[in-house]
This record gives C-alpha cells, structure tokens and sequence, in this order.
C-alpha cells in the first residue's frame, strides 16, 4: 500500500475530485488525511504522512512537478507566525462552514471539498512561481504534525554521515528546502522534513541514511 500510495496517490486525488463533484458527502473521506499527519507526528514518525502517503502531496510530485519551478521557498511562507495564521484562518472558516451547515451531511461534505479544491489551486498556481511542494511548507495540517514533532525527540530521523563532501545534491532536490549539509555528521533534525528519500537517492556518496 505505501508503495503504491507513494507512486499513484495521485490518482486517489483525481478520483476524490471528480467523484466529490457528483456527491459532496463522499468529500467526508478527506478527514482520514486530516487527521493522518497528526496521529503519524503523535506516534513519532514525523511528517512521514506528507512525504509517503498523502493523496495530494504525490499529486504534487508526479503531476504539478512536471509544470512548477524550482525556486526556494520565501522563509516568510515557512515562518512560524505566516503559519499560524494560516492555521488560525483556514479553522475559522472551516468552523463556520461547518455550523452553517451542521443539520446537512452533504452541506459538511460541501465545506471539506471546497476547502481541499480551493487550497489545492493556491498550491498549484504557487509552484508554478517557486516549486511544487511550497504548499506543503505551510500546510495547517502539515504544521501542526511539525509543531507535534518538536516535542517528540525520539521521533523517525534521517542521518547524515560524516562522508558528506558538502556538495549540496541533496539540497536542491529537497522539496521542503531543507539546509541538510547543516547536519554534518547528525540527525537531520529539522521538524519539516517529510521523509520522501529524495536526498538519499540523490545523494553521489550514499551519506543519508533511514
């Protein structure tokens, strides 16, 4: 399952779209991808839910990927207030959406597919200027699995060995832009690293490890 998610998430994606169009309360299912990050950062595993499972960050990967640039993202979008407000404003309006439709299934289903399709456009329409996973930099619930992860010290890392030559591979193909050489010789400790294995497949002198 992880490796077909891994390499046709998209799909589900697509599927979920189309199929929600025809009948807003199967758009339900998208609280299994809400609540996913949380409980995978819960058990230590990080953002491993973003980078591995995660229907519409492979959408991103496979198919946005093929139309996006390759710009680092601003550090005002991976900042921590430009976050929280993001996180702030996105339940504020999903709350309302939710009580003025509280009495309808499919008026609940309508909120969480408008919000999945309305945030997925920013997505797309934003990594056509930097790259095709600046959404997941700022991603409410992909900053609230970091903000878990944070807590968990023992959570999954990867490890950079000291066989780094510094060549910075690894880097410029990070979707999250990561500063990994930082990590010489360490755990990769940074909290938004969604666990994808690109730098380690990447990587000329096989230096990262799981």
């Amino acid at each position: 399952m992880k490796n077909f998610l891994k390499n046709y998430g998209f799909i589900i994606f697509f599927v979920f779209v189309l199929v929600g169009l025809l009948d807003f309360r199967i758009a339900l299912i998208a609280t299994i991808c809400m609540i996913g990050p949380i409980i995978f950062a819960i058990l230590g595993k990080g953002r491993f839910w973003c980078g591995n499972i995660c229907p519409r960050g492979n959408f991103y990967d496979k198919i946005v990927s093929k139309i996006s640039n390759k710009k680092s993202t601003p550090k005002f979008l991976k900042s921590k207030i430009f976050r929280l407000v993001v996180i702030l404003f996105m339940f504020y309006m999903f709350g309302i959406g939710i009580y003025s439709n509280f009495n309808s299934l499919k008026g609940i289903g309508m909120v969480f597919y408008r919000m999945i399709v309305i945030t997925s456009l920013i997505g797309i329409v934003l990594s056509i200027v930097y790259n095709k996973r600046i959404w997941c930099n700022f991603c409410p619930m992909g900053s609230i699995a970091a903000f878990i992860s944070y807590f968990r010290k023992d959570r999954k890392k990867l490890y950079l060995q000291n066989t780094c030559v510094g060549c910075k591979v690894c880097e410029k193909s990070c979707p999250m832009n990561i500063d990994i050489t930082s990590y010489k010789n360490d755990f990769i400790n940074d909290v938004d690293c969604i666990q994808c294995g690109v730098c380690i497949n990447k990587c000329p002198k096989n230096a990262i490890n799981q």
